[in-house]
């Protein structure tokens, strides 16, 4: 079971109590207190905090234990390093600040949190000196009247206050094109393991809509990630996970922070720390492939190492609980760090996230002002990389395997399931005859689809192109008639139908659709509704693959990337109209329409994840 995911981080992650909830937020600053910033105090060995996290255990085994051990990677880098645990965020920032260490670590919207404070002081800025990984644990339990994340506006939404949940709800209302103040917000002060949790406050108070949760909390809530809660053992009935860091997969980015004047002073150390964990994860990565396909006895000495230091309450077993643990992120090790710090136009890069994580420290009330970290500055073409580590290029590769997804989508599609699958969707209307999707029409639209492809990499939006069945009934009538097996009375605008003798209600698009299909209004030589159908379905193809092809020219012209495994034409023609049986051309094009869906699907669709390299 993958979970564990920022456990005690969150937990303690500003120093609150574990008792009750909160209403508001706080200042950081305010809740660090008075710190005098001195100098670092000792460089050998020299103190590096780690949190509950599996891309610490890639620090755990270049370091060989909490102490540097002789033959390990930082040993042979001629490292001496004291690990401790950073779990208590607040106390990480004091000890930053007074100079027990250089280093902080935390997610890159937790440092956002504690930026003006760190900032203050010119000895403290922050320099982000490495990416660690992304997660893929993380989750937003809904109940079952919210079908997309667009359901969110007017709701009541609890998390934990300050954790990486925080910078994980933000992505999901600008997603949504909403903004805080479109939800009740109620903060809990525990992450997990008690009432004022969120996962059982939503479990206690039907009047909560979404709850962040960690993967155990998550399957009791629901089931499982892909399962809805029955309300038995335990499960919330209706429950279910709405969106996922499994495919929200580029907002929680873990990362090391080191002090402005120990950068400085100590840039060869610094280097060889990060070229180190580097080189660890290589080697980490390999010794899990080994066990999951043979068997590994140093990878089993690793998890038993991350229990003896996180304790047998945090990491009960071995091949479950820490094996698990590490499962649940992403390394992106030294090609992922080129590409978050020197990337031109990268969405998800460093100039990105810390304009998103500034604006939300400030928007949020955790800074009164912002102050900005800088980026490492690395020279990554440095031999101490690029003789050193095995792992230098990025390997690009389509993400996911195009005739799997579009079969997925279909079977979603026809079995009624697709809502389910749906993250969020909206739409672009044009029309009749309209062959022109340009940028200047939909600039808007297209680049909301590129920022959610760019920040859900494990997902797949879905463009269904849907046509007007205003012809098809009118031919499915004149054929209906001419044959004899459709009668109509009434008058006009207030037809009535029935076929072969039986009432048929033609605004009923499915029955409709399956009577042409069988062939019932065949025949008629001016009148064919199948064909009629045919060429709706044909022309929503179309359309789809036209505003997939301008999505994707877009993204060119802006230099900016974009997976097209990812993004996905569909026809739909007719069959699912908005208004079935249009009564005039307004409500006609109501259904002359190209929606856009973003879609979680599964597992086997994918032919690569975004990173560990």
């Amino acid at each position: 079971m993958k979970y564990r995911m920022f456990l005690t981080v969150c937990l303690l992650v500003l120093g609150l109590g574990s008792t009750g909830y909160i209403q508001g937020q706080q200042n950081f600053k305010d809740l660090v207190g008075p710190v005098q910033v001195g100098p670092v105090r000792q460089t050998s060995p020299m103190t590096v905090p780690f949190i509950t996290w599996g891309g610490d255990m890639a620090t755990f085994y270049a370091n060989g234990g909490l102490t540097t051990r002789t033959g390990t990677i930082f040993n042979k880098q001629g490292l001496n390093l004291k690990l401790e645990a950073g779990d208590n965020f607040i106390q990480q920032v004091r000890d930053y600040m007074s100079g027990k260490t250089p280093f902080l670590r935390g997610t890159f919207r937790m440092i956002g949190i504690a930026s003006e404070v760190i900032g203050a002081d010119p000895r403290t800025r922050g320099v982000v000196i490495m990416q660690l990984t992304w997660s893929a644990g993380d989750h937003m339990v809904v109940r079952s009247n919210l079908r997309t994340i667009s359901d969110l506006k007017g709701k009541t939404v609890v998390l934990q206050q300050g954790g990486p949940h925080v910078g994980m709800l933000d992505d999901i209302l600008k997603t949504a094109r909403l903004s805080w103040s479109d939800i009740k917000v109620v903060w809990a002060k525990d992450l997990t393991g008690s009432p004022q949790s969120p996962a059982e406050m939503f479990r206690k108070d039907p009047n909560i809509a979404a709850c962040f949760a960690i993967t155990p909390d998550m399957i009791g809530l629901c089931g499982g990630l892909q399962n809805t809660g029955s309300g038995a053992e335990g499960t919330v009935r209706g429950a279910r996970v709405l969106v996922s860091t499994a495919e929200l997969s580029r907002s929680i980015a873990d990362v090391y922070v080191c002090r402005k004047d120990f950068y400085d002073e100590n840039t060869e150390a610094v280097l060889k720390f990060v070229a180190g964990y580097f080189k660890a994860c290589e080697e980490v990565l390999k010794l899990k492939k080994d066990y999951e396909s043979k068997g590994s006895a140093p990878y089993m000495e690793l998890l038993r190492l991350t229990q003896s230091i996180y304790g047998k309450d945090v990491i009960p077993t071995l091949e479950e609980d820490a094996h698990g643990l590490l499962s649940d992120c992403t390394f992106v090790g030294y090609p992922g760090n080129v590409e978050f710090f020197t990337k031109q136009n990268n969405l998800h890069g460093f100039e990105a996230f810390l304009k998103s994580s500034l604006d939300l420290a400030v928007g949020q009330g955790y800074a009164r002002q912002r102050a900005e970290f800088l980026p490492s500055g690395f020279d990554y073409s440095q031999p101490i990389f690029t003789n050193y580590l095995a792992n230098i290029t990025v390997q690009k590769r389509e993400r996911f395997r195009a005739e799997v997804v579009q079969k997925e989508i279909e079977e979603l599609s026809s079995g009624g399931a697709l809502d389910e699958r749906t993250i969020i969707t909206f739409t672009i209307n044009f029309e009749p005859n309209q062959t022109d999707f340009s940028t200047n029409r939909y600039g808007s639209e297209y680049q909301r689809v590129v920022e959610m492809a760019d920040k859900y990499a494990n997902a797949v939006i879905a463009i269904r192109g849907h046509s007007d069945p205003t012809k098809t009934l009118y031919d499915l009538v004149k054929a209906g008639i001419a044959k004899g097996v459709l009668q109509q009375s009434g008058s006009r605008g207030n037809y009535q139908y029935s076929f072969k003798g039986k009432p048929l209600d033609i605004t009923e698009t499915e029955s409709i659709l399956k009577l042409i299909e069988a062939g019932a209004f065949d025949g008629v030589t001016d009148y064919n509704p199948r064909q009629t159908m045919q060429a709706a379905l044909n022309l929503s193809r179309k359309r789809a693959e036209e505003v997939r092809d301008t999505i994707i020219a877009y993204c060119r012209s802006k230099g900016l990337e974009l997976d097209q495994s990812q993004i996905q034409a569909v026809g739909v023609g007719i069959r699912e109209p908005f208004i079935a049986k249009p009564g005039n051309m307004d409500e006609a094009r109501q259904n002359m329409r190209v929606e856009f869906r973003l879609i979680r699907i599964t597992a086997e669709a994918e032919s690569s994840t975004v990173f560990d390299f």
